[in-house]
């Protein structure tokens, strides 16, 4: 076993959280180490959050050319998808990626640990946290603890766990990497599959559903509640389901899947209502994707005599119960950050969570995170995004409330570039105007939300969007008309 060395702060997990934190630590004057399991980047850099966005922009591309090329003027009657780029062009992002990492870590002159990490001590009065480090077992990525003696011990004054989240698996039908998958397979998938049920409609399965759509794949997507989409705001769902239908996938909404049974060539899967469980159908496909969520993934990182404190399978810390969190956990010396300690299992949140964490161990003042207000988006084509309360959310809580719309059928810009499928809708308060949310779906949502999110941080009043000059033609406008119709005050619908 190497010899114990000795750190100001462990970073236990690579993905955005991690080595965000970890770079932090390094700029405020730490001795700082990195362990990771696996890649450099985590689950985002190289199973989620940016491979799939190269995946997508393939299917736009194809669908661009190949559906809608006529009306550009082209013709591609002789379009060939190679499968094998189109899924190697993601990967060699992702190498691109996780190798930049590890430059920004060598860069700030962090240690970069390969293998498992086990926390066997917290901070003590006695000592220092303590973790080994063994072997990564082999097998799935995503499950799994180490295997074999310890090969290194360190020690810290403060460990950050950033080891994220794996996806949910249904419990009669795990996950064989193959037809039936994780989101994580699919990303991967060696031969496209002719038909593919997706379970849950959630930023996922859409993404998935969007892409595999795209390239002819027939898609059908489950979804227990009765909207897609169903975390965003009633209107923009809505508009979601009428054009991903118009777009070619099937879905079945308040159904959930009851079983999936071999089939030949494939799987035959039972659906059922939720509301009268009695009304079952089966559908048949080649896989079957399953996105239903995910769980905090630490198993084997704690010695089980720390009683780590755990809440809804994730690491409680206490970022829920002070206005000014620190993220510490119940072992003393440890924090916890990112998708490991509960939702919204979100990237950027992970990356301000880390720097919070970090800058408050050094004993910095910082604003740290408004956690009503923070952007998430879906990078299906039309994108969605949005940040704040949804409509039926202000209704709930009684608050007295208007509501600014803008559908892009008659946008300049959307028309120019074929993109008039969308909406923009602004949420605002009575009778100040503030901005209680926003939502969008259309032609580069995922970059329109940024001006709204930095107005709720600023407190901006739907006035303040209004008096701001949007640049002619972009899709920025829709914005600007959706605070004017707030006010009563539309100018181009």
């Amino acid at each position: 076993m190497a010899d114990n060395k000795h750190y100001d702060l462990i970073v236990i997990g690579s993905g955005p959280g991690g080595y965000v934190g970890a770079i932090r630590g390094a700029q405020l004057g730490m001795k700082v180490a990195c362990i990771e399991r696996d890649r450099l980047g985590g689950v985002c850099l190289n199973w989620g959050c940016i491979p799939s966005k190269a995946l997508l922009h393939n299917a736009e591309l194809y669908r661009e050319a190949v559906t809608h090329g006529e009306e550009w003027g082209f013709s591609f009657e002789k379009a060939k998808v190679d499968w094998k780029k189109v899924i190697g062009r993601s990967r060699a992002v992702t190498d691109q990626i996780t190798k930049g990492v590890g430059f920004l870590l060598k860069k700030n002159k962090i240690d970069h640990l390969e293998g498992h990490a086990k926390v066997v001590t917290g901070k003590t009065a006695h000592g220092p946290c303590r973790v080994e480090i063994r072997k990564a077992a082999a097998g799935n990525y995503y499950h799994g603890a180490g295997e074999g003696e310890p090969t290194q011990t360190i020690t810290a004054d403060r460990i950050m766990i950033a080891t994220g989240a794996a996806p949910i698996e249904l419990p009669f039908a795990p996950c064989d990497g193959k037809t039936i998958v994780s989101s994580y397979d699919a990303m991967n998938l060696p031969k496209q599959p002719k038909s593919m049920l997706i379970v849950g409609s959630g930023a996922i399965g859409m993404e998935f559903a969007y892409f595999y759509n795209a390239f002819g794949t027939k898609v059908t997507v489950v979804e227990m509640l009765e909207r897609v989409l169903p975390v965003e705001d009633d209107d923009i769902c809505k508009i979601a389901e009428r054009t991903f239908s118009k777009q070619g996938m099937t879905f079945h909404l308040g159904h959930t899947v009851s079983a999936i049974d071999k089939a030949k060539g494939g799987h035959k899967v039972t659906i059922k209502n939720v509301k009268d469980e009695s009304k079952t159908q089966q559908i048949e496909c080649d896989v079957v994707l399953v996105a239903i969520g995910v769980r905090a993934r630490f198993e084997g990182l704690f010695d089980d005599k720390l009683g780590l404190k755990v809440e809804k399978n994730h690491i409680r810390t206490d970022y829920r119960d002070k206005p000014e969190p620190t993220y510490a956990t119940s072992v003393p010396g440890v924090y916890a950050i990112g998708d490991v300690i509960g939702p919204p299992w979100l990237a950027h949140i992970a990356m301000e969570e880390a720097v919070t964490c970090v800058e408050r161990m050094a004993g910095h003042h910082t604003l740290g995170i408004d956690y009503n207000a923070f952007p998430g988006c879906t990078y299906c084509n039309p994108q969605v995004a949005s940040i704040g309360m949804t409509e039926r959310a202000v209704k709930e809580k009684g608050i007295e409330y208007q509501v600014g719309k803008y559908g892009l059928k008659a946008h300049g810009k959307a028309i120019a570039v074929g993109a008039t499928e969308g909406l923009v809708k602004i949420i605002t308060s009575k009778p100040y105007g503030e901005i209680l949310g926003a939502h969008i779906i259309g032609e580069d949502a995922s970059e329109l939300i940024a001006e709204l999110s930095l107005a709720i941080r600023l407190e901006a009043t739907v006035e303040d969007i209004i008096s701001t000059i949007h640049a002619h033609p972009t899709m920025h406008e829709g914005t600007h008309e959706a605070a004017l119709a707030a006010e009563g005050r539309s100018i181009h619908q």
